[in-house]
């Protein structure tokens, strides 16, 4: 028996359960994973809530660090005792341990620790892929970055200050303001202030930026648009403030033959080869000391409630963790 976070229909925070459940032994495939610090995400409020639908009852989480207690059979990558993490693929991490595709995990290095590993790898391989990827960031460029003083903005703002960008970052507090100019911020606007996209325009000189990174949603999609360059991307990956409404595609015709991209991790982690790629970058960036990982909130697993009503409520700064 473990003690796990369950929940059998969607909803608050009301219907998540600590409870004793069996773990049976790893299957085919499958590592066994006790686990010594969970990441806590928006897109687990998102399971929670039905926004993102799970089957049901189900665990929650997808982001743990921790080592191997057993292996399934056909698994000859991975032995007991190592230390490994894993942030996509595996539904269940707020437990004491789970068992998980091996092909979803990535082995951790030494100068990474097991907090610091699930308080980055889903927020660090999110940067990555949004920084390095969908619009590889250049030195000189300015791009706009929403919640700045969040999880995955404080670690994309300070990649894109390392890779030698002007950074436009948002956020809605004035403490969050500090906290965003702290990390690097050339600028820093409140999104929830009418016109903000025209000052991304002031500061730009009227040309605008090739990408903003929004993981804000509903409230600040098509503002956004208007801080585009012809051909400028947007890439909305996130909904805190709820689903981007249906456009018209014309819209984007009309404001200079806009891109915009809806991605998700798992599409940029196929393969166990491309996940250990990824992860590797993060660590990197991370041992380097261009990205510092704040980790402001610790919770015990039985307060996993907490820690996502603090979440929701914008009550958070940086990484949260849940410890077993």
């Amino acid at each position: 028996m473990v003690k796990a976070i369950r929940f059998e229909k969607p909803g608050g925070i009301e219907v998540l359960e600590y409870k004793d459940i069996d773990l049976a032994p790893p299957a085919a495939g499958q590592v066994r994973v006790k686990h010594t610090a969970i990441g806590v995400n928006f897109i687990d409020i998102y399971h929670r809530s039905g926004l993102y639908p799970l089957p049901l009852p189900s665990g929650l989480g997808s982001e743990a660090a921790g080592v191997v207690e057993a292996v399934g059979p056909g698994v000859t990558n991975f032995k007991v005792g190592e230390r490994i993490g894993y942030c996509t693929g595996a539904i269940g991490s707020y437990a004491q341990a789970a068992n998980v595709p091996a092909e979803k995990l990535v082995r951790l290095p030494a100068n990474i620790s097991d907090d610091v590993a699930a308080a980055v790898m889903l927020k660090g391989m999110t940067a990555q892929y949004l920084l390095r990827r969908i619009h590889p960031v250049k030195a000189g460029e300015t791009i706009v970055f929403h919640a700045a003083a969040g999880g995955v903005g404080q670690i994309g703002v300070q990649w894109a200050k390392a890779l030698g960008a002007t950074v436009i970052g948002t956020t809605t507090s004035p403490k969050k303001v500090a906290l965003a100019k702290q990390l690097g911020c050339d600028h820093v606007l409140n999104s929830q202030d009418a016109g903000w996209e025209k000052q991304v325009r002031e500061i730009t000189g009227g040309k605008g930026v090739p990408v903003v990174y929004d993981s804000i949603g509903k409230a600040t999609f098509l503002a956004g648009l208007d801080c585009l360059q012809p051909r400028g991307i947007m890439a909305t990956y996130g909904n805190a403030s709820g689903p981007v409404d249906a456009f018209a595609p014309g819209i984007l015709a009309a404001k200079g033959s806009l891109f915009v991209t809806r991605p998700t991790l798992a599409h940029y982690v196929r393969t166990p080869e491309e996940m250990q790629e990824t992860a590797d970058d993060v660590f990197a960036v991370v041992a380097s000391g261009k990205v510092k990982v704040a980790i402001n909130q610790r919770y015990a697993l039985k307060d996993a409630a907490q820690a996502q009503a603090d979440l929701a409520a914008k009550k958070t700064t940086g990484a949260t963790i849940l410890t077993p």
